[in-house]
């Protein structure tokens, strides 16, 4: 899912950069298309209360109930609807989670949290949607790599072993 498009769009109104920063994982885990012209057109359109029709997309989604949440962001967006109850634990939701994390967390599952820490020094996304984890020693691998190669290889890498071949 490429991103880039809307944040170039959007980039120096620095609200509207947070405010979809914050939201993004969870409307893409609804099923929201962000490459979809009509979708980017309703997000670059809308000035006004669009964390509210971000909040009320995510509202309307846990009632189960949502079949085309394109078309319910679309309207909402348009409309400037407004969540009837929000809590921002909404956004706790383990489907919610960015990729560096849910890999960070799935680190820890696969190493232990000792020696997850000892290793990875940060898994982070930078602005232009670049994800990639920082290991202890100064390397660096971007998080497709990283997913590609699998746990046991990774954990060869963070220690400077070499595979023999």
């Amino acid at each position: 899912m490429s991103l880039l498009k809307i944040l170039a769009d959007i980039d120096g109104d620095d609200i509207r950069v947070e405010i979809f920063r914050k939201y993004k994982y969870a409307l893409a885990s609804l099923g929201i298309d962000f490459l979809r012209e009509d979708v980017r057109a309703a997000i670059l359109d809308c000035i006004w209360d669009m964390e509210s029709a971000f909040q009320a997309t995510i509202v309307y989604w846990k009632t189960g109930k949502m079949e085309y949440p394109n078309a319910f962001l679309i309207h909402a967006l348009n409309a400037s609807w407004k969540p009837r109850i929000w809590r921002d634990e909404y956004l706790d939701d383990p489907n919610f989670k960015s990729p560096c994390l849910r890999w960070w967390e799935g680190a820890e599952v696969a190493w232990g949290t000792e020696v997850r820490n000892r290793l990875i020094a940060d898994v982070n996304e930078t602005d232009d949607g670049y994800e990639y984890v920082l290991f202890a020693n100064g390397k660096t691998l971007s998080l497709r790599v990283v997913r590609a190669w699998g746990w046991e290889r990774v954990l060869n890498y963070a220690l400077g072993e070499r595979r023999s071949r």
